[in-house]
């Protein structure tokens, strides 16, 4: 069910999903239905998560706000098909973790792309003058290769946010830093392997996940019913939803979407 809601939440679950790549638009949807969870005063939260991850700032931001929600709402999180990288950092924002045994997540780090058209603008006799105020203004140009002393710093920027990654995760999941530092290299894993990690509490689908959430809330889990917070979709997203045949066009159109407004930015990202 989607808004606007009943009454008598109090007896309810909230229901968020997170679906795709995270971006500033996903950002800005699920952080108007976590001040909707708050505001209407449901008892509990299942938040589902089928993504690969995103951008840094932008998972960094949903996470903060689930910790601030979790101070008068019970939150589980259920991975779906896949909860890797940012995905895994949003999902250690909730009190309990559950995933499916084949759920594909880990790939906990941090990548930053750029694009080196150099070769290819050579060929066609297309170059750039650039006036800049210092030596690193114009860093991950696409018409040139990196600097080794650009490296560096870039390398420095990684370093941080991987920490960054890595401490929560920590925090979160109540494990020594150097344990997640073991498993966090990048590498992905199956919801069978996280429990083994302590990254999830629980295997199990999406509906174990809600009966946790209405126990955790002192509901009767056969009894509360779960309500899904969205916003309308855009008529084209709807339209393309109809026809299974689009759905393909429609991801690869977010996807497109995705990758030109992140380039250059640091990305907590599992693409294979």
């Amino acid at each position: 069910m989607i808004w606007p809601f009943k009454p008598s939440t109090r007896k309810q679950i909230a229901r968020i999903e997170i679906t795709g790549a995270i971006a500033s638009e996903t950002r800005q949807t699920v952080l108007k239905a976590l001040k909707t969870v708050k505001d209407k005063k449901f008892p509990a939260l299942l938040l589902r998560i089928d993504s690969p991850g995103g951008t840094v700032a932008d998972s960094q931001e949903i996470y903060e706000a689930l910790k601030e929600l979790r101070k008068s709402v019970k939150i589980v999180a259920s991975f779906g098909n896949i909860s890797a990288s940012g995905g895994v950092y949003i999902g250690v924002g909730a009190e309990y973790i559950v995933a499916n045994p084949g759920t594909i997540t880990g790939s906990i780090g941090v990548i930053l792309r750029g694009n080196n058209l150099e070769r290819l603008l050579d060929k066609v006799g297309i170059s750039f003058k650039v006036i800049k105020s210092g030596p690193y203004k114009d860093i991950l140009s696409f018409d040139r290769e990196l600097t080794q002393e650009e490296q560096t710093i870039l390398q420095e920027m990684i370093d941080v946010s991987y920490q960054q990654f890595v401490t929560t995760v920590a925090q979160g999941r109540n494990l020594s830093v150097e344990k997640v530092k073991s498993f966090a290299d990048g590498r992905i894993f199956t919801g069978q392997q996280a429990l083994e990690l302590g990254v999830v509490d629980r295997l199990g689908t999406e509906e174990d996940a809600r009966r946790w959430a209405a126990e955790l809330a002192g509901l009767k889990p056969d009894q509360a019913q779960c309500y899904t917070i969205e916003e309308p979709k855009p008529l084209w997203n709807r339209l393309l939803s109809r026809n299974q045949s689009s759905k393909g066009l429609g991801t690869a159109i977010d996807w497109v979407k995705f990758e030109l407004a992140t380039n250059g930015q640091l990305l907590w990202l599992y693409r294979p």
